[in-house]
């Protein structure tokens, strides 16, 4: 099976329900447009690493993937159990590992003060709940391939 096709015309692949898009497109240097469905943002490498600094660099991108998801997910959570849970933070930190070594992710959460010890218990189940967290620690699989167009 090639990983290399040629195609004449552009083909969008129909869309899987469930599945999340991306696409980057070069801009200038490393500075890249994503767009993923009606959203759009600017990733860029720092300008010590050749780039323009323009936005966040893919690494940043993760770790604010899994701050927002993992707040969101407990967020909601907490919403249907009418807690207010207003002012919670989720501050993300990793640095990347060598290729074979453990990636590790530091999740600090900070939470209201009033919230009961049971509920930031449950929450911080929640928390590791979120689709971001369970991707991260999943196994994962790329199916890749080139399109010369």
């Amino acid at each position: 099976m090639s990983l290399l096709s040629r195609s004449h015309h552009k083909q969008d692949s129909p869309e899987v329900s469930g599945t999340m898009r991306a696409v980057a497109r070069q801009r200038e240097r490393y500075t890249h447009d994503v767009k993923m469905g009606s959203h759009e943002l600017v990733a860029d490498e720092p300008s010590e690493q050749g780039g323009l600094d323009e936005g966040p660099n893919p690494q940043e991108l993760l770790a604010a993937s899994l701050a927002s998801c993992t707040a969101i997910t407990m967020e909601m959570y907490a919403k249907r159990k009418g807690w207010d849970v207003a002012g919670l933070e989720v501050d993300c930190r990793y640095s990347p590992a060598d290729r074979g070594c453990v990636t590790r992710f530091e999740l600090v959460t900070k939470m209201p003060p009033h919230l009961t010890e049971e509920q930031v218990e449950r929450l911080q189940v929640i928390a590791a709940k979120c689709p971001v967290h369970r991707t991260l620690e999943g196994e994962v699989a790329f199916d890749e391939r080139v399109e010369l167009s």
